[in-house]
């Protein structure tokens, strides 16, 4: 398989067209039937690959930097009588298990994503739907703050997991279906029962759209809804937006390298070495961040880092353990936060610190074990801290190396660990490493400047374990060769516990569902067996389902 590139730009879409209106921007899907992202199934009905997700997430992203001044999204189809009939079945058909629910994840992702920019960037969105809208293309509607539906007689929203598929029931759709749009739990069933769907003056009733407008008033209806969303938005309206370039990568079989991270592979030991590497220089202040605009150190090193673990998420499935490491000067990044923080207000610096957020969530949820080790010479200070309270383990070397003239590894938090980058539960990844203390996550902040060394760190409880030099080599060793040797399935099961303690929110029970239901529901006869629904779909055949309960 070809290597899935995740950079792209609205230059190179073949399936959305984006404009933009004022304070309006129009997204409209139009898929291009013969522009799979693999060979040997066309995408017909507007239905979708993880290549037409690669371009919505592209465009949701620089409609956030790119243009400030839009307040309303109208999402909308290029096509007659069909918004959107949702993943393409023969494509989940022939893709391979870890594909199939990594495209899941990344889809999920995508529409966090544009909720995000509802609830905190002032870009709301609005689903203009027109024609059948099935499945995902019903779970892409969900995403937006209303659901407009029109009143045609043909046009019907549908979430059909019973009658056709019987593959995605418990993830992303079901979940906003009862969370986010408060569908009664026994009218849900009937919806999910129902091929045809639901239409008209019942849609909404049951709370599964907003508003059915006639066709007669269908466009002015549409332009007139997006305008009253846009009123409520804090989005300057004269701001000038920075491009987002496509980003300076170079890849190898040993790796990747961009301007600020760096992944090196280890094939043999079947991990992968995610470096990053702190600020050499920053602007000294808001007018200096904006003429910076993509290449301002926390924006671009967000950007590669996000693009990097999405690559080893879907081209190098068996590095199972991912090493995070730093390089540079902490007080270059708690000076990149003190900007961050000193800044907040304005929009573009509210954008980076929400992509920061939104990078940090994706690491989490990425189901690879996932190793801090804090060295000399590195910089886990503020932001970058953040990546080792990510990890499974935290190690801290203890001391200065023999021969080594980088300074001693020190761990330092600012401002913005207490806050700023909530996880998919809600809580900072203070607030959850220490669920239930309350005492430690102040002492924590009130240790915030402080370069604190490993036993302070560790008398913190910031760190796992720290070793001197003496020890330091045998017990990495040890560590990544057992992690390596456990069942990489029970260690993707105990991590995803693991990492979401304390309260359940709709992401959580979303991906936390992609992790256990859809991973085993993409593994049954039921499924994908010979005779199941993925194999038999669009054969005129029916499934043979195995009836045992589990």
């Amino acid at each position: 398989m070809s290597r899935i590139d995740f950079q792209t730009e609205p230059g190179r879409y073949r399936h959305w067209r984006l404009s933009v209106d004022g304070p309006v921007a129009s997204l409209t899907m139009d898929v291009d039937s013969a522009g799979g992202l693999f060979g040997g199934y066309e995408l017909k009905l507007n239905s979708y690959d993880l290549g037409v997700d690669i371009e919505l997430h592209d465009a949701v992203q620089r409609l956030r930097f790119e243009h400030p001044q839009v307040r309303a999204v109208v999402l909308r189809s290029g096509k007659d009588n069909v918004f959107c009939a949702g993943a393409n079945i023969r494509m989940l058909g022939r893709a391979s298990h870890a594909h199939k629910v990594n495209f899941c994840k990344f889809t999920n992702e995508t529409r966090c994503a544009i909720e995000d920019a509802g609830e905190n960037s002032g870009q709301r969105y609005l689903a203009a739907v027109s024609g059948a809208c099935a499945g995902g293309g019903y779970e892409i509607a969900m995403t937006a703050q209303h659901i407009m539906l029109v009143d045609d007689r043909r046009s019907a929203v549908s979430l059909p997991e019973m009658p056709l598929l019987a593959v995605l029931p418990g993830t992303g759709g079901l979940t906003r279906l009862t969370d986010k749009r408060r569908v009664r739990r026994d009218l849900a069933d009937v919806f999910c029962s129902l091929e045809e769907g639901v239409r008209g003056k019942r849609a909404v009733e049951w709370r599964l759209v907003d508003e059915v407008v006639p066709p007669s008033r269908w466009d002015a209806a549409v332009r007139a809804r997006a305008l009253d969303l846009a009123a409520l938005s804090d989005r300057p309206e004269a701001a000038q937006g920075i491009a987002l370039p496509m980003l300076a990568r170079a890849f190898s079989d040993e790796g990747i390298v961009y301007d600020h991270v760096r992944v090196v592979l280890d094939r043999p030991g079947r991990r992968a070495t995610i470096t990053v590497r702190g600020p050499s220089a920053l602007p000294g202040d808001l007018a200096a961040i904006h003429a910076e605009s993509a290449a301002f150190w926390p924006l671009a090193m967000a950007r590669e880092l996000d693009d990097a673990i999405l690559h080893l998420r879907l081209n190098e499935p068996e590095l199972g353990l991912l090493l995070l490491r730093t390089e540079g000067d902490p007080a270059a990044v708690l000076a990149a936060d003190a900007l961050l923080g000193e800044h907040e207000a304005d929009w573009l610096v509210r954008e980076i610190r929400l992509l920061l957020k939104r990078v940090l969530k994706r690491l989490d949820l990425t189901s690879r074990s996932l190793i801090a080790l804090i060295e000399p010479g590195s910089c886990f200070a503020g932001t970058l801290a953040e990546l080792a309270f990510a990890a499974d383990r935290a190690v801290m070397f203890a001391g200065r190396r023999s021969g080594d003239p980088r300074p001693e590894a020190t761990l330092s938090l600012s401002g913005l660990n207490f806050g700023t980058y909530p996880m998919s539960n809600g809580l900072t990844r203070l607030q959850t490493r220490f669920l239930g203390e309350a005492d430690s996550v102040g002492r924590a902040q009130g240790a915030a400047g402080v370069a604190l060394d490993a036993a302070a760190a560790e008398a913190l409880g910031l760190i796992t374990l720290a070793y001197d030099e003496l020890d330091w080599d045998d017990e990495v060793r040890i560590l990544l060769r057992e992690r390596a040797s456990f069942s990489a399935d029970a260690l993707t099961a105990m991590e995803a516990n693991l990492r979401f303690a304390g309260p359940e929110t709709m992401e959580t029970r979303i991906f936390g569902r992609l992790t256990a239901w859809q991973n085993w529901v993409f593994q049954r006869p039921s499924a994908v067996g010979e005779t199941g629904a993925l194999k038999r779909y669009g054969t005129g055949l029916q499934p043979d389902y195995d009836p045992a309960r589990v």
